[in-house]
């Protein structure tokens, strides 16, 4: 017989309220984010999760359990999954104290244990001290590491976060994405995190799972997602900016990637000539020629332009060159000191690299057949 599958994995599907098409599974350890625009199905999909939803099709097991099972009318109760979730509005319980926040979820202990359960997990969010303290007297920040130790204290076989961090300015935000970078290195569980944020997927996720209008898309690594996109409505909702169509010529026995007159190097390449297809470079993928000396790079799919903005963000400069002959602007960015030793400004002429090994290509798609961009 053979071995139960551990972590979680879930089919769903529905017509109505949200549609679902969608498959995801999350190994013991692992943190996988959902991202999509507004709508996607990605709070229900946890909402389902925890039992809090019953789709009209599909499953959900978690280290070999049905918790849920349209054909057979299995469906856990939210009690019985052991489910850890951490809520955007923190969901704190007004009239206790942090450690009574705590403490309530943590029924299955005789009395005498539970207060000293709860100032442990407390201590493992860094609120040492604030143990006293309601929810009203502590900052954002502090209330959802209060929603953390509650969520762990459950001894959860799944943790959910469903925009976990979205309702704390910035400076809180990132102290809290580290402080889930360092907790998540203890935790042996599948963990959901819902977010609209893609730096923060890139930054937390071991894998992405993109979602729209309920469907998975495409479930990768950070960088798979976001450098090799399954197709270009994907690219377009992960926001990747250099988009563009071309075609597949044969040259020398082998392929290359006709594009705005010139033929592009391309690592990996597969078709046939005189296909149409999309393609992606990733703004990394972009190098800048240097003005007085030539670099190793400039003799790999060389490309000469003119500037068409550019930006300066502190350290950084975004800009936008426009191709010869026309076309969607290529858009990189690169240090500051290195765009005024070039003299990088709009109308300047500059010359780039388009590395072989970035260039991703995709099923050409007819332009009637687009995707949202995510928000």
């Amino acid at each position: 017989m053979a071995e139960a599958a551990a972590g979680l994995q879930a089919q769903l599907r529905q017509r109505a309220p949200i549609p679902l098409d969608a498959t995801l599974s999350c190994a013991p350890g692992e943190l996988l984010a959902l991202v999509g625009p507004s709508g996607s199905g990605k709070s229900t999909l946890l909402r389902c999760i925890a039992g809090l939803h019953a789709a009209a099709e599909g499953n959900i097991r978690c280290n070999g359990d049905t918790w849920f099972d349209a054909a057979t009318s299995v469906n856990h109760p939210v009690q019985a999954r052991r489910i850890g979730f951490v809520f955007q509005s923190y969901a704190l319980f007004p009239h206790l104290t942090a450690l009574e926040n705590v403490a309530a979820a943590l029924g299955r202990l005789p009395a005498a244990e539970r207060l000293a359960r709860a100032h442990e997990l407390l201590a493992r969010v860094h609120l040492d001290g604030l143990e006293n303290r309601k929810p009203a007297a502590l900052s954002g920040g502090q209330q959802q590491r209060v929603a953390v130790a509650r969520a762990l204290a459950r001894d959860p076989a799944v943790l959910l976060l469903d925009e976990p961090f979205s309702a704390v300015d910035q400076v809180t935000r990132r102290k809290l994405q580290q402080e889930l970078a360092r907790l998540r290195a203890h935790l042996d569980i599948p963990m959901l995190l819902v977010t609209h944020d893609l730096d923060e997927a890139r930054m937390l996720a071991d894998r992405i799972t993109i979602l729209h209008h309920g469907t998975t898309l495409q479930s990768g690594t950070p960088d798979e997602v976001m450098t090799r996109p399954a197709s270009a409505a994907i690219a377009r909702l992960v926001g990747l900016q250099n988009l563009f169509e071309g075609m597949l010529v044969g040259e020398g026995g082998g392929l290359r990637l006709a594009w705005l007159g010139h033929r592009l190097d391309v690592a990996r390449i597969a078709g046939t000539a005189g296909n149409r297809v999309a393609w992606v470079i990733p703004p990394e993928g972009v190098l800048l020629h240097r003005r007085e000396r030539p670099s190793r790079g400039e003799a790999e799919n060389p490309v000469a332009g003119t500037v068409q903005d550019c930006l300066r963000l502190g350290p950084f400069t975004q800009i936008r060159l426009v191709p010869e002959g026309g076309g969607e602007p290529i858009a990189f960015s690169v240090p500051t000191h290195v765009a005024e030793r070039n003299e990088i400004a709009p109308g300047a002429m500059a010359r780039v690299t388009l590395l072989a090994n970035s260039i991703h290509l995709m099923p050409y798609e007819p332009p009637g057949a687009r995707t949202a961009d995510l928000p």
